[in-house]
């Protein structure tokens, strides 16, 4: 089965924050995840797709830009989103189709938004879907810290499905590229 790698909306001025939001927690350890999770993909030949948001810095400039600490290979393939969901309004759905891709693993900011978005999204267009557990990251809320946010859609996400595709929450440290879906059909 081909899989990709999904690295969504990590851009510079989301990770590190502007003059009106804070920027992400954790966000170290998440461009170190990150990092190995598509230099894991890359070594195996897995396709590897970087989402940006055109809400980040009006579009353009070095705050729309991927975080300068993230290595993206010369072979990824990069699409523009105007909405919160990846799949809307971008080529990345017939991009994957084509690439017949079976299984996505997702990384990237905001957890709430288009994290939690994509992973629905991806099973209802027919991936399974992987969840990074620490490959994502967001600034909170006023109801929620970041932590609890994260933990909170963690929880939530594995085992999210539609019949046929579901996600489920896997560390970095695991084997990614090796899933795990098929222990849990019927």
């Amino acid at each position: 089965m081909r899989q990709a790698v999904l690295v969504i909306d990590f851009q510079q001025d989301l990770v590190e924050g502007t003059a009106e939001e804070a920027g992400v927690h954790a966000k170290e350890d998440v461009i170190q995840v990150i990092n190995q999770v598509v230099q894991e993909a890359r070594n195996q030949d897995h396709a590897v797709v970087f989402i940006r948001d055109l809400d980040v810095a009006d579009g353009n400039g070095p705050g729309f830009a991927v975080h300068p600490s993230i290595h993206v290979p010369t072979e990824a393939v990069t699409f523009d989103k105007a909405a919160t969901n990846s799949f809307h309004g971008t080529p990345l759905l017939s991009h994957l189709k084509e690439q017949q891709i079976g299984h996505v693993v997702i990384l990237g900011c905001k957890t709430e938004h288009c994290i939690d978005t994509a992973v629905r999204s991806a099973t209802v267009n027919g991936f399974d879907v992987t969840l990074v557990a620490d490959g994502h990251t967001t600034n909170g809320s006023d109801v929620l810290s970041a932590e609890l946010m994260i933990a909170h859609h963690n929880q939530v996400l594995h085992g999210h499905y539609n019949v046929e595709h579901f996600a489920v929450v896997r560390p970095s440290t695991e084997k990614l590229f090796e899933p795990i879906h098929d222990q849990y059909r019927t």
